[in-house]
């Protein structure tokens, strides 16, 4: 791919978990599950023994979080003719979303909880 990217697109290196990567070329109104359709039929010779069976698989990762298959590149508010790095994940289900607070609560109560089981 070239180094000069058109202004009025976004330029995606996607990631996969094994290291290789890609760039894509996509619109602000292309949406996460738009992306995962195109690299699904896409999909490189290079990247043959990730295959996988359906676009559905495919997650895209921005900033450590999971992206919803509605949510377009525009609303992500990504710069203009730059290159932004994505991960691509093969998975069929996702984890279970944590909230900070929640994680938070968790190591306090690793550190300064105590849990007594009684039994008659």
């Amino acid at each position: 791919m070239s180094s000069s990217v058109p202004v009025d697109v976004i330029n995606l290196r996607l990631i996969l978990v094994s290291g290789k990567t890609k760039e894509f070329l996509f619109f602000l109104n292309d949406s996460a599950s738009n992306i995962a359709k195109h690299v699904y039929g896409n999909w490189l010779m290079d990247w043959e023994e990730e295959q996988i069976n359906s676009p559905n698989s495919l997650w895209l990762i921005y900033q450590g979080r999971f992206l919803h298959r509605n949510v377009t590149l525009g609303a992500l508010k990504l710069p203009f003719g730059k290159r932004t790095m994505m991960h691509l994940v093969a998975t069929e289900t996702l984890p279970e979303p944590n909230s900070q607070g929640q994680r938070n609560h968790e190591k306090t109560c690793e550190s300064n909880c105590c849990v007594i089981l009684w039994r008659r």
